[in-house]
């Protein structure tokens, strides 16, 4: 047998295929070769022996990346951008402050909401959550690493108020700087950094699976408004044609309130006398026969925008609505409506839509504060043979132990507020097509 190495022999030339001109080089060409795969190559050795040796060591380098990545993912544990607590860094030549521990914790704020463009945070736009967030930074709550951007530190509310709209209690969860060096109470350190019309009740650390939006069990709002709202609708007024027309009353007489009033009467004039109007006592017997229908589960399709009949999310569950005895203030008499459901929708406590009737005036809407009901059963349940300086025990969340402290700031910064701008401009009063009811109001008393 002829010594391979001197063999003469040909092979014959392979033919080459393009594969796919996609692929890298180092893959785009093989080798179509009919004769045996041991072939005998020129310089000694088989091409199948070449293939398996170089299986081999593109495994081996395989298998030394995925150990040298292993080892690489072992000593940087830590999300890219931390630092260990205490650690100081140093960015540009500047040494940056040390980095302080964050818990997961639960603000109870309240807020008076005029002003304002609801309480989520938008850009460029005065709103609740800015000026919070503005808040804890400057106060050392949140770090200047993350004053750039809130989703940095997981902010979540309890219930997205509409622009105007106030809030005895809500709550925002975060992740929170709790302890900084020379600050002995946190919660007035923020306060001091807070307008007047939004405070700080208290923080709670809570679970870090907590999330204030869908650990919320239900939501409490109260609706204020001047019981004049209840006459109704001047004869010869645009409204008063629409509902006569809808419930079929045309030829009835006009309510006593408008009997004696002139046709001509200016709205000013119509205004003063509504203010003197005191509700009687089957009216207010109606309004809470009217609120019971509505406690349950019902479709509030047409009480919001947007929606369709058939869409399931318009369904929703009131537990219970009660409405107060009137009160006068300032002499006007006023009547409050306190609603508590599981959630709500956009517009749902200002009114239907069917016939176009304005929208109730966003001044009267009052969150009282959400409720986590099914939350502290847990926690209870997990607090359980612990200790308040235990790591693992987390306080429940509560409103009612600042109850003292929050109605005074609903009468000093919400109620008071909402007399004075009504007032002032008879927000309430509405006004024929055309007019700008200024329901959303943004200034300032």
């Amino acid at each position: 047998m002829a010594d391979p190495s001197t063999s003469t022999l040909k092979r014959p030339a392979p033919e080459v295929t393009d594969i796919e001109s996609k692929e890298p080089d180092s893959k785009r060409y093989k080798y179509v070769d009919e004769t045996d795969k041991g072939v005998v190559k020129e310089g000694g050795g088989t091409q199948a022996g070449e293939d398996r040796a170089g299986k081999k060591e593109k495994k081996n380098f395989k298998d030394e990346s995925r150990k040298a990545a292993r080892e690489f993912h072992a000593s940087h544990k830590k999300r890219r951008g931390t630092r260990p607590e205490g650690e100081a860094r140093v960015d540009d030549g500047e040494p940056k402050a040390p980095r302080q521990p964050k818990r997961h914790c639960a603000l109870l704020i309240g807020f008076c909401g005029a002003g304002y463009n609801g309480m989520q945070i938008q850009p460029n736009v005065r709103t609740i959550e800015g000026t919070l967030f503005s808040a804890l930074v400057k106060a050392g709550a949140v770090s200047k690493d993350n004053a750039d951007d809130h989703a940095k530190v997981n902010l979540s509310r309890a219930a997205r108020t509409d622009a105007g709209v106030h809030a005895a209690g809500n709550i925002v969860s975060i992740k929170l700087i709790t302890s900084v060096p020379g600050v002995p109470d946190m919660v007035a350190r923020i306060n001091e950094e807070l307008p007047p019309e939004i405070r700080l009740w208290n923080f709670v650390r809570v679970q870090n699976s907590f999330n204030a939006r869908t650990s919320c069990d239900s939501r409490k709002y109260t609706y204020y408004f001047p019981s004049y709202l209840l006459i109704p609708s001047k004869p010869g007024s645009g409204l008063y044609k629409t509902l006569s027309e809808q419930a079929g009353t045309s030829d009835e007489p006009p309510h006593p309130f408008w009997a004696d009033t002139p046709p001509d009467s200016t709205r000013e004039d119509d205004l003063q006398k509504k203010r003197q109007w005191r509700v009687p006592p089957e009216y207010m017997e109606a309004l809470r026969s009217v609120g019971k229908k509505y406690e349950g589960s019902h479709n509030f399709h047409n009480f919001t925008v947007g929606k369709d009949f058939g869409d399931r999310s318009t369904s929703r569950f009131m537990k219970s609505i009660e409405i107060t005895d009137p009160v006068v203030h300032g002499g006007t008499e006023w009547i409050s409506v306190l609603f508590h459901g599981q959630s709500f929708m956009l517009h749902q406590l200002y009114g239907p839509r069917t016939l176009f009737i304005p929208k109730m005036p966003a001044l009267g809407l009052l969150l009282e504060y959400p409720i986590f009901g099914t939350y502290n059963w847990r926690i209870e349940n997990t607090n359980k043979g612990l200790t308040s300086s235990d790591e693992n025990y987390r306080p429940l969340i509560d409103f009612e132990v600042h109850r003292e402290d929050i109605e005074k700031f609903k009468q000093e910064h919400i109620y008071s507020r909402m007399r004075t701008i009504e007032d002032r401009d008879g927000v309430y009063v509405i006004l024929p097509p055309g007019h700008q009811n200024r329901s959303m109001v943004t200034d300032k008393v």
